[in-house]
């Protein structure tokens, strides 16, 4: 008998699968998001390339994997577990971002009840909603799916399929990682802004851009415009504390594709 791998009793398969899944749902939720509240539709997607927004599915994986475990049979208990996983999720990934790449992709700062600007009381309060609604009625659709797809398509194909799109993701991140590392220095440096390590900051410029193959592959595919339409809500903290959206430094380009 073949071992199976699994999480907390969850196949690794379907893990990989639900984050799939719902990195793209969380996309359109976005997308709609801006459209409704903002009048624009722009990009809300994690990676360069592809309808993925990772962070819901982060969410959905860690809230599957504990919920049901733990919490599934009562709607208090869930959305008491959704409210601190994805408040744990969201402050996770804010801060790895701002750790390894010195960028925040959203600010919190001005609403009530945040913790550093990287999560707040709404959106918590989103997150264990979020998840009642998720572990009773989206998830048992997603499941229904997902076994109707099976029950279509050979596993080893599906699960040959899923391992390409989970390593496409993986240099899909890989490589807007890198461009979003590029892009904060080229704006860092080039708008002289007050930042820690600006000192390191310039050192990495001069080195990126004394390099004419590494230059003409950011004006190709990493230009300002790519970036700015791509991560429009992109923001950078100042010494002073200050938080800044790096697109303010480039107003004459427009950061979403349409305005109503």
């Amino acid at each position: 008998m073949k071992r199976k791998f699994t999480i907390l009793g969850t196949s690794i398969w379907k893990l990989l699968a639900y984050f799939i899944i719902y990195s793209f749902i969380g996309y359109i939720i976005e997308m709609l998001f801006a459209i409704v509240f903002h009048n624009v539709i722009e990009s809300r997607q994690s990676f360069l390339y592809g309808p993925f927004c990772s962070i819901y599915g982060v969410g959905a994986v860690f809230m599957y994997v504990f919920l049901n475990k733990y919490f599934k049979k009562n709607n208090h208990l869930l959305f008491i577990g959704g409210f601190v996983i994805g408040s744990i999720v969201e402050y996770l990934i804010s801060l790895l971002a701002e750790i390894f790449l010195n960028v925040r992709y959203w600010d919190y700062s001005a609403r009530f009840l945040n913790i550093n600007g990287r999560i707040c009381f709404l959106y918590s309060l989103f997150w264990g909603l979020l998840a009642v609604y998720f572990m009773k009625v989206i998830n048992p659709k997603v499941d229904k799916l997902i076994n109707y797809i099976k029950s279509k398509i050979n596993i080893r194909v599906l699960k040959t399929v899923t391992l390409i799109v989970i390593i496409f993701l993986f240099i899909n991140c890989t490589i807007s990682g890198m461009a979003i590392d590029w892009y904060i220095t080229r704006q860092a440096v080039q708008n002289n802004l007050d930042i820690p390590n600006k000192e390191e900051m310039i050192k990495k410029y001069n080195k990126i851009y004394s390099n004419d193959k590494i230059t003409k592959i950011i004006e190709k595919y990493f230009n300002d415009k790519k970036m700015v339409l791509t991560y429009p809500n992109l923001t950078i903290t100042l010494n002073d504390g200050t938080i800044v959206r790096i697109r303010e430094y480039l107003p004459d380009i427009k950061p979403y594709y349409y305005k109503f």
